[in-house]
């Protein structure tokens, strides 16, 4: 189960007790926004995209930024293609609605957005959809095991 998954890396850090359980969803950006009381782009949602080898880039960013595909295929070479739905549990290693950065499978690569910079505190999703945890982005940094910082979303 995705909550299990990334509380057991969480857990690394002595985090998992802070991951916040909801009684309704949080599945969307303005479902987590709701559950939080907070403005949406404080949302640390992930993107699930496909590379080269049907692996998976998962990108990092403030709640109501989308892919810009001119940066995207700049950044990685090729053109941004979500994963499908059925694909994300299996390959991610969280459901739809819960995808984090936290406990994911090996050939997940991690890379944050430049727009969460605008936030001293981001609120990732913790493996469930009805799950997120508060962090700041030198915790999200630390916890994420990101690969690197990228520019790919279409400005707010």
């Amino acid at each position: 189960m995705g909550i299990e998954k990334a509380k057991l890396h969480l857990k690394k850090w002595n985090k998992d007790s802070e991951v916040m359980i909801f009684d309704t969803s949080s599945a969307t950006v303005e479902l987590a926004a709701a559950a939080l009381n907070i403005s949406g782009n404080k949302i640390a949602k992930s993107i699930s995209l496909y590379d080269e080898n049907n692996d998976v880039i998962l990108i990092v960013a403030a709640g109501y930024r989308k892919i810009d595909n001119r940066k995207f295929k700049d950044e990685f070479g090729l053109k941004a293609k979500m994963l499908a739905f059925e694909d994300v549990e299996p390959l991610v290693g969280h459901p739809v609605g819960g995808v984090c950065p936290f406990g994911v499978n090996s050939q997940v690569s991690v890379f944050l957005d430049i727009s969460l910079k605008e936030f001293e505190f981001v609120y990732p999703a913790c493996g469930s959809a009805n799950s997120a945890i508060k962090l700041s982005i030198s915790e999200l940094e630390v916890l994420s095991g990101f690969k690197k910082w990228v520019d790919v979303t279409k400005g707010g």
